[in-house]
C-alpha cells in the first residue's frame, strides 16, 4: 500500500490527502516527477503538473487562484506538514500583530519592510537572496560601542546561516533555474527571508540615528532584536531539515544557530543610559560635570574627536526638529547643550581642528575671495525670485517655491500657481524638507551660507521648542567656559578655535546669545576684528553679528570701546569679502534701534564704508550693504550725508542685481534726495526698466521711487518719465499684475504723468513730447 501524499488543490482551499495512494512506480507519478540524480529535492515538473512556491500571505492555508496545485517530490507524514503550516501561520500572525502594535505606539519611525519577492519567485532566487542578506548581516558593524554585544550576536547567527545557505546553493547549483524545494521548506525559507530583511532594516535604522538618541532608545532596539531572534529560532526549528537532504554538519549549524538565537545577550547600555540621565539631572541642579566623567561618557557613546561631536550635535538637532522621538525630546534637548559643553571642555580649547588646505570650509574662512560663488542648480532656485531657496515649500499645485516669495505672491491677492497658472484649491504650504536638506548639503560643499543662517541676518528658526532647564544650564556653563578661555592668554590657534565655538553657540538660539553677552564676550571680540588672521577675523565679526540679533546685545556692542571703528576697519580693510559682508550686516542689525541708527549715520566713516561696499562688493556683499543703507536712510537727518557719500549712484548701479537697490532710491527720494537722483544720468530710465523686469518687490519699489521723484522734483522728473519708451505699457502691466501696493503706486504714477501732460499742453498749446499717447494713461483712482 502506498504512502498517503499531501497536496494543495485550488478547489479545496487548503491541505487535504489525495484519495489515491502515492505510488512512486506508477506511470503518472513518473511523468509528473523526474527527480534529479544529484539531489533528492530537485524535480523537473511536467507541463500537466505546474508547480508554485508562494510565500504565505494573509492566510497560509488558502490557495491562490492564479497558481495551480503543487506536488512535492519527497513524501512526509501528514502530521508533520500540517504542523509546519499551522506553526508558520501562527508565526506570521504574531509578527503582524507585533508590527502593528509597534507602529501604533510610535516606538519606531520605521515600518517593517515588505518582501520584494512575488509568489512566483523561484526557490533559487530566494536562496540567493537569503545568502546575500546573511552575508550582509554578518558584516554589519555596531553603530555605537554600547550596542556592540547585540550586533555581534546578530553577526554570529548570520555567519552560521550564511554557511547553511551556501551549502544549499552548492547542492542545487546543478538544477539552475529549475531548482524546486519541498513546499514546507520553501515556505519556511521565504519566512526566513522576511525576518532577515527586518534584521537588515533594524541595522539600517540604528545606523541612521544619532548615538545619543540610540542610547536613549537602546532598550527598544534591544527588544526588537530579541523578538526577531526569537522569530528566527522558531523558523529554524520548523525548517524540515530531513526533506532538504542536508549533511549532518550543516544540520548541526542550524541547530546551533537556533540555540544561539534563544540565548540572552547582556545589556551594558542600560547602565550607560542611567548614567547619562543622572548627568542631565546634575546639570539641572547646576552641578558642573568633571572633565574625566565627560570624557568617559563620550568615549562609551563613541564620540572621540571634535568632528564626531559636531556631527552628533547636528544630527541630534535635526532629529529634534523632525520630532522623531516625542518621548525623549526633553532629554535630547538637554543632551545637545551637554554635548556643546563637552565639546568645548574636551576638544575646542586644547585641540584646534586642523584645516584642510584643499577644502573650503564655511566656518574657517573663504577660499578665493575674488571668485564669485558657484551658481546654484536650477532645481534649487525659486521660480519667482530665481534665487537660492532658503525655505522651500510645496504649494497645492505640487510646485516648490521659496516661502518668502510665494507668501508675497499670495499677499498681493493672487490665488494662482505662479509657474503653471492654475487656480489653487487652497493656499496651504507644506515644507519640502528633502529639498531643503539637499540645498543645505550643496551650500556646505560649496562654502555658501544658507539664507536662513548667518548670511540671512535674520533670526534662525529655533530647532528646540520650549524651555528645557538642563539645556539652559548647560548653555550657560558653555558660554561662561568659552568666555573665560577667551580672556585667558594662550596660543593664537586656541583663540581661533574658541572664537569659532562662540560663533557657533551664538548662532543656535536667543538663550545662548544672552548667556554669551552676559558673560562679557562682546568686549573681548572687538579687538579681534583687527586681527591679521583672516579666519580669526571672520569668526570674530560673525560672532558679533550673531550676538547682535538679541536686543540686549546691541547695547553691549555699541557700548564696547572701539566697536564701531573696528567694524569700519573690517568693511574697509577686511581680509575677506565674507568678513566685510558680515560687518555690514552687523551695522544693519545695530541700526535697527532708532538711537543707534542716528549714531551710526552721524559717523562719516560708517556711511562711507557701507557705500563703498555697495559700489564695489560682489553680489552678496552688495545685498547686505544696500540693506544697511536702506535702514540708515530711514532717519531723515542721515540722508544728506548718505547722498553726499554717493549712495544714490551705488544703488543705481546695483539695480537689476539687488532687490534693495530700488528701495534705497525710494527711501532717499522720500527724505530729501529726489533732486540728486533725478540729476543722475539715466536714473529714471533704469527705474522704469526695473518696474517692468524686476522682481515683485523691486517693481513695487521702483514705482514708489518714480512717484516720489515726480512729487518732489516736479516737471523735471515727470518729463524724464514720459520720455522713456514704453513707460505706458510698464504702468499698465504693473496695474494688472503687481502687488496691491504696486498697483496703487502705478495708478499714482499714471495720474502724475497725466497731470504733467495736461499742464504742458495747456502751457504750450501743443502735444507734449512723449513716446506715446498721453491719453492712454487714464487710470482709475
Amino acid at each position: 500500500m502506498g504512502i498517503p501524499h499531501i497536496s494543495c488543490h485550488k478547489k479545496s482551499g487548503g491541505f487535504r490527502p489525495i484519495s489515491s495512494p502515492f505510488n512512486p512506480s506508477s506511470r503518472t507519478t513518473q511523468r509528473a516527477y523526474r527527480p534529479h540524480a544529484g539531489h533528492p529535492y530537485i524535480c523537473h515538473p511536467s507541463p500537466r503538473s505546474r508547480s508554485v512556491s508562494s510565500p504565505l500571505t494573509s492566510s497560509h492555508l488558502s490557495s491562490n487562484s492564479s497558481h495551480p496545485s503543487i506536488r512535492v517530490g519527497v513524501a512526509s507524514p501528514p502530521s508533520l506538514r500540517i504542523g509546519i503550516a499551522i506553526g508558520l501561520h501562527r508565526h506570521r500572525l504574531k509578527v503582524q500583530t507585533t508590527a502593528a502594535v509597534t507602529m501604533a505606539s510610535g516606538a519606531t519611525s520605521d515600518a517593517w519592510p515588505s518582501s520584494p519577492y512575488s509568489s512566483s519567485a523561484p526557490d533559487g532566487e530566494v536562496l540567493r537572496s537569503l545568502h546575500r542578506l546573511a552575508r550582509d548581516l554578518s558584516a554589519a558593524e555596531a553603530p555605537a560601542p554600547f550596542l556592540r554585544a547585540v550586533f555581534a550576536a546578530v553577526a554570529r547567527r548570520a555567519r552560521l546561516l550564511a554557511a547553511v545557505f551556501d551549502d544549499l546553493l552548492l547542492c542545487g547549483a546543478a538544477a539552475g533555474p529549475l531548482l524546486l524545494l519541498p513546499r514546507s521548506a520553501s515556505l519556511c525559507l521565504r519566512e526566513l527571508l522576511l525576518v532577515l530583511q527586518r534584521f537588515k532594516a533594524l541595522v539600517a535604522d540604528c545606523a541612521a540615528r544619532s548615538r545619543t538618541r540610540l542610547l536613549l532608545q537602546s532598550d527598544e532596539v534591544a527588544a526588537r532584536a530579541r523578538e526577531l531572534q526569537h522569530d528566527l529560532a522558531t523558523l529554524l526549528d520548523l525548517l524540515p531539515v530531513a526533506d532538504l537532504g542536508l549533511a549532518d554538519d550543516v544540520s548541526d549549524l542550524l541547530a546551533l544557530a537556533s540555540r544561539q538565537c534563544r540565548r540572552a545577550v547582556a545589556a551594558p547600555e542600560l547602565e550607560l543610559k542611567a548614567g547619562v540621565l543622572a548627568l542631565i539631572q546634575e546639570v539641572e541642579r547646576e552641578i558642573v560635570p568633571g572633565r574625566e566623567r565627560l570624557e568617559g561618557v563620550l568615549e562609551d557613546v563613541g564620540i572621540n574627536d571634535p568632528a564626531s561631536c559636531s556631527d552628533e550635535i547636528e544630527t541630534l538637532e535635526r532629529e529634534i526638529g523632525d520630532r522623531v522621538a516625542e518621548r525623549w525630546t526633553s532629554s535630547m534637548i538637554a543632551l545637545v547643550g551637554l554635548l556643546r559643553y563637552a565639546k568645548c571642555v574636551l576638544f575646542s580649547a586644547a585641540t584646534p581642528r586642523p584645516v584642510d588646505s584643499n577644502k573650503v570650509d564655511l566656518d574657517d574662512g573663504d577660499g578665493d575671495d575674488g571668485a564669485e560663488p558657484p551658481s546654484p542648480p536650477l532645481d534649487f532656485r525659486c521660480p519667482i525670485s530665481l534665487e537660492l531657496m532658503a525655505d522651500p515649500v510645496v504649494a497645492s499645485s505640487g510646485q516648490t517655491y521659496d516661502r518668502d516669495s510665494i507668501t508675497r505672491w499670495f499677499g498681493s491677492g493672487k490665488s494662482t500657481c505662479p509657474k503653471t497658472g492654475q487656480v489653487l484649491p487652497n493656499l496651504e504650504l507644506v515644507p519640502n524638507k528633502a529639498l531643503k536638506n539637499l540645498i543645505s548639503r550643496w551650500c556646505r560643499e560649496n562654502g555658501i551660507p544658507m539664507e536662513s543662517s548667518e548670511s540671512g541676518k535674520s533670526e534662525p528658526a529655533p530647532v528646540v521648542v520650549g524651555a528645557n532647564k538642563a539645556a539652559q544650564k548647560a548653555a550657560r556653563m558653555t558660554a561662561s567656559f568659552l568666555v573665560k578661555k577667551l580672556s585667558a592668554s594662550f596660543s593664537p590657534e586656541a583663540t581661533k578655535r574658541v572664537v569659532q565655538e562662540i560663533r557657533q553657540l551664538a548662532k543656535s538660539g536667543s538663550d545662548n546669545r544672552a548667556f554669551i553677552g552676559e558673560a562679557g564676550a562682546a568686549g573681548l571680540l572687538v579687538p579681534l576684528l583687527r586681527s591679521e588672521d583672516s579666519a580669526l577675523q571672520l569668526n570674530a565679526v560673525t560672532a558679533l553679528l550673531n550676538l547682535s540679533i538679541l536686543e540686549a546685545n546691541k547695547k553691549r556692542i555699541m557700548h564696547a570701546e572701539g566697536a564701531v571703528d573696528a567694524l569700519c576697519h573690517v568693511m574697509c580693510s577686511g581680509a575677506t569679502w565674507r568678513a566685510k559682508e558680515n560687518a555690514a550686516a552687523t551695522v544693519l542689525s545695530l541700526a535697527a534701534v532708532h538711537a543707534y541708527r542716528r549714531r551710526l549715520g552721524r559717523n562719516p566713516r560708517v556711511v562711507d564704508s557701507v557705500v563703498q561696499l555697495a559700489r564695489t562688493g560682489p553680489a552678496s556683499t552688495k545685498k547686505d550693504a544696500l540693506a544697511a543703507l536702506l535702514c540708515l536712510s530711514a532717519e531723515r537727518e542721515n540722508v544728506p550725508r548718505i547722498v553726499e557719500a554717493g549712495a544714490a549712484e551705488a544703488a543705481l548701479s546695483a539695480i537689476g542685481d539687488a532687490e534693495a537697490a530700488a528701495a534705497v532710491l525710494a527711501s532717499l527720494a522720500k527724505r530729501g534726495g529726489a533732486e540728486a537722483i533725478v540729476a543722475l544720468d539715466g536714473a529714471v530710465a533704469r527705474l522704469v526698466a526695473e518696474m517692468r523686469r524686476g522682481t515683485e518687490w523691486s517693481r513695487e519699489c521702483a514705482a514708489a521711487a518714480l512717484v516720489l521723484l515726480c512729487r518732489r522734483a516736479g516737471a523735471a522728473a515727470a518729463s524724464q518719465v514720459m520720455a522713456v519708451p514704453g513707460v505706458e505699457w510698464a504702468i499698465w502691466e504693473l496695474l494688472g499684475t503687481g502687488t496691491e501696493r504696486a498697483r496703487r503706486k502705478a495708478a499714482s504714477l499714471g495720474r502724475a504723468c497725466r497731470r504733467w501732460a495736461a499742464a504742458a499742453n495747456a502751457e504750450q498749446g501743443t502735444e507734449c513730447p512723449t513716446s506715446g499717447d498721453a491719453s492712454g494713461l487714464t487710470v482709475a483712482s
